[in-house]
C-alpha cells in the first residue's frame, strides 16, 4: 500500500519518471483513471506513481514505455536506475558492477545467493528479517532481486560460478513446499550452460582444511576485465580493489571449488533433497 510518507524517501529517479509520465499523460490529454485503463493499473496507481507515494514498478514502466514513450525508451532507460534505488544502500554500488559484470564467482553459506532465489524464497527470506520491514517495502526488495536474474539472459552471456555450503541447502526457509520449488529452481539454474554450480558438502572440514570457514564472497570480473572483490555481513559491504588481496581471494575461493562436489555431484543432491522436501 502507498504511504504519503514516501514521497519523501523517493530517490531521483523515481521523481523523474513522476514528473516526465504525470506531463505525457496531460499532454495526451488523459485523466490518471484513462492512464490506468491504458496500461492495466488502476487510477489510483498511477496517483501513487505521480505523487511519489509508490515508484513506478518494473512492470509499470514497461507499460508507460508501450504507451507514452513515443520511441524514445525514457521509461526502457529509467528501469534499471528505479530498480537501483530500490536497493539496500549497502547494495546499490555493487549492483551495476554485477549487471555489467562478465564473470561472477560465487561462495554462498548462510542461505541461495540472491541471484539464485525464487520469489516465494526471497518473500519469506525479506519478510522475515529483523528488524521487520513494511510490506511495500519487502514487495520493492523481493522484485529488485527477481530483476537481477535479467543477468542470465544477458547478451553477451556472463559467465557464472557459485558453490553453495550444503548446509544452505538444508536450512528451511519459508517451508518445505518453498523449499521444494528452491531446489527446482537450482536445479534448473546448474543446467545452464553459463552457469556452474557446487554444493560444498557437510563433511568439507573432515580432513582438517577447510577454505572456506571465512565466510562468503563474491568475486567480479567487470566488463573492463578489472578483478574485484565484493564481500556482505550484517547490512554492511565491502568493496576490495586492491590487486594482491583479490588475488588472495581467488586463489581462497580456487580451494572452496576444489573441496566441492563436482557439477554433475552437486546437481544429484539438489535434486534428491528437491524429492524429500514433502
Amino acid at each position: 500500500m502507498a504511504r504519503a510518507e514516501n514521497k519523501q524517501l523517493a530517490g531521483p529517479t523515481a521523481r523523474l519518471v513522476a514528473d516526465v509520465a504525470r506531463k505525457l499523460r496531460v499532454r495526451k490529454g488523459w485523466t490518471q483513471e484513462q492512464l490506468g485503463k491504458e496500461i492495466g493499473f488502476t487510477g489510483s496507481a498511477v496517483s501513487a506513481m505521480e505523487t511519489g507515494a509508490q515508484p513506478a514498478s518494473d512492470a509499470m514502466l514497461v507499460q508507460l514505455e508501450r504507451v507514452l514513450g513515443d520511441g524514445m525508451d525514457i521509461f526502457e532507460q529509467a528501469r534499471t536506475y528505479v530498480r537501483l534505488e530500490k536497493y539496500p544502500a549497502q547494495f546499490k554500488d555493487y549492483a551495476l558492477l554485477e549487471q555489467k559484470a562478465v564473470g561472477l564467482h560465487l561462495y554462498a553459506t548462510l542461505v541461495v545467493h540472491g541471484l539464485f532465489q525464487t520469489e516465494e524464497y526471497a518473500r519469506a527470506l525479506i519478510g522475515g528479517g529483523y528488524p521487520p520491514l513494511p510490506e511495500q517495502r519487502v514487495e520493492e526488495l523481493v522484485e529488485a532481486r527477481l530483476a537481477r536474474r535479467a543477468l542470465f539472459e544477458r547478451e553477451p552471456v556472463a559467465l557464472i560460478e557459485v558453490v553453495l555450503e550444503e548446509s544452505v541447502l538444508r536450512r528451511t526457509i519459508g517451508g518445505h513446499e518453498v523449499m521444494r520449488g528452491q531446489m527446482r529452481h537450482l536445479a534448473e539454474c546448474a543446467r545452464r550452460r553459463n552457469v556452474t554450480l557446487q554444493v560444498l558438502p557437510l563433511e568439507a572440514g573432515l580432513g582438517g582444511e577447510h577454505a572456506g570457514d571465512n565466510g562468503g564472497m563474491t568475486l567480479v570480473e567487470t566488463s573492463e576485465h578489472d578483478h574485484l572483490v565484493y564481500l556482505e555481513i550484517q547490512f554492511e559491504s565491502l568493496l576490495i580493489k586492491d590487486a594482491a588481496k583479490v588475488s588472495t581471494y581467488a586463489q581462497r575461493y580456487a580451494k572452496i571449488r576444489a573441496q566441492a562436489l563436482g557439477p554433475r555431484e552437486s546437481l544429484g543432491l539438489i535434486e534428491q533433497l528437491a524429492g524429500e522436501q514433502r
